[in-house]
């Protein structure tokens, strides 16, 4: 029977301590301003959750010592895109902040994944905080949703950089077999290190974003793991972390980019086949990498900044974390307010469907109270006459 680590224990029950009591000490008492200005509450909580993802990149790097190889375009810092990438393990989304940590800025980040994770305390609150965009894989149900959640960000003018697997899930054996069943039906080649990808919510996002102005381009991500590939949570409780994370960046600008539907399509099944290529030459190699290190692009961050960014990240969070259970021993009103955080946020969600909901209709909100002022002024002010 496999022994559960104590490095793996520590690395997920900090990350869970941070994001429970960051969700309650440091996004609860930013929530009412959703109500008087979304806009400004949006700007101020993705600069409070952005403090939270620096942390993984710390423990992950500083405490177990993964190592990091990023080759590729890199990223041009600030600017808005859409990120798809292959999924090859449960956990990519996280290992990728060690990447936009260094070439772009984790404030900007989005994900597009599952709605069960809405649901876990800590982690679920602070992505509903965050505005991640959360689907239920029916595309009845999630297009209208996305559509929302894509127009909002849209009509705020906050740049964002959306992450979507368009696999839709990880590779095992049995995800493999069935994206096998898929290319037979399909007459489409068998690939061995990625999945076919769905192409309509890609298409959708793209779509969307540059109708809205909200978009500079496409940044193919492929992700590799040359030495140890922890596949789900449960491997890094057995303390199985990546020895090494390779990253390979190629960025499309969006005038590059098909405007047509079907055209889009085919590009996104374009890119898997290269990736297909790319990770096979990857596995092929010895040693294994992407690109010889000549090939690597500098980060926009130097690597000074982000050793710093990764000590004060260890420091703040431990030491947050410590002063907030020494408060909850000490104070009962902190308790009280502790109580009615997590009350607050488990009634939401089963009333409104998530925080990021009622941001929405706060948005709503506002939107119609300025269409109302704007129509008003007009009607006040009259049909203007030209003289003569």
């Amino acid at each position: 029977m496999a022994m559960v680590s104590v490095r793996g224990l520590y690395f997920l029950v900090t990350l869970f301590l941070g994001s429970f009591f960051g969700s309650i000490f440091m996004l609860g008492p930013v929530l009412p301003l959703m109500l008087l200005s979304p806009a400004w509450y949006r700007w101020l909580t993705d600069r409070i959750v952005a403090t939270w993802l620096t942390l993984p990149v710390a423990l992950l790097e500083v405490v177990f010592g993964v190592k990091v190889v990023i080759t590729g375009d890199g990223f041009v810092p600030g600017e808005r895109s859409v990120i798809i990438m292959n999924h090859r393990t449960r956990l990519d989304w996280m290992f990728l902040w060690c990447c936009l940590l260094r070439y772009s800025y984790l404030r900007l980040e989005k994900i597009c994944l599952k709605a069960a994770l809405k649901a876990v305390p800590g982690f679920g609150w602070a992505m509903q905080v965050a505005s991640f965009i959360f689907i239920q894989r029916k595309w009845e149900e999630d297009r209208s949703h996305m559509a929302n959640m894509l127009e909002y960000f849209c009509d705020i003018r906050e740049p964002l950089q959306l992450l979507l697997f368009p696999e839709g899930t990880d590779l095992t054996d049995n995800t493999r077999a069935r994206s096998d069943d898929f290319a037979e039906k399909n007459g489409l080649p068998k690939y061995e290190y990625v999945l076919h990808p769905r192409t309509t919510g890609f298409t959708f996002i793209v779509d969307t974003l540059r109708k809205g102005n909200n978009l500079d381009a496409v940044h193919d991500i492929t992700v590799a793991y040359p030495k140890n590939i922890p596949q789900t949570e449960r491997h890094l409780v057995l303390g199985l972390f990546p020895r090494e994370i390779h990253f390979h960046v190629q960025r499309y600008p969006l005038s590059v980019l098909p405007e047509q539907a079907d055209l889009l399509q085919a590009w996104c099944q374009e890119r898997w086949a290269e990736k297909e290529r790319r990770l096979q030459e990857f596995y092929m190699a010895s040693p294994r990498m992407f690109d010889n290190p000549e090939a690597r692009v500098p980060p926009c961050k130097s690597e000074l900044r982000v050793t710093l960014v990764k000590a004060v990240s260890l420091f703040y969070w431990t030491t947050f974390i410590a002063l907030s259970f020494v408060g909850l021993w000490l104070w009962a009103p902190l308790r009280m307010y502790v109580l009615l955080v997590v009350g607050f946020f488990l009634a939401q969600q089963k009333v409104a469907g998530g925080i990021e909901m009622l941001e929405l209709a706060c948005h709503r909100h506002w939107n119609g109270k300025n269409h109302q002022k704007d129509k008003k002024k007009k009607t006040k002010d009259g049909p203007q006459v030209k003289k003569e």
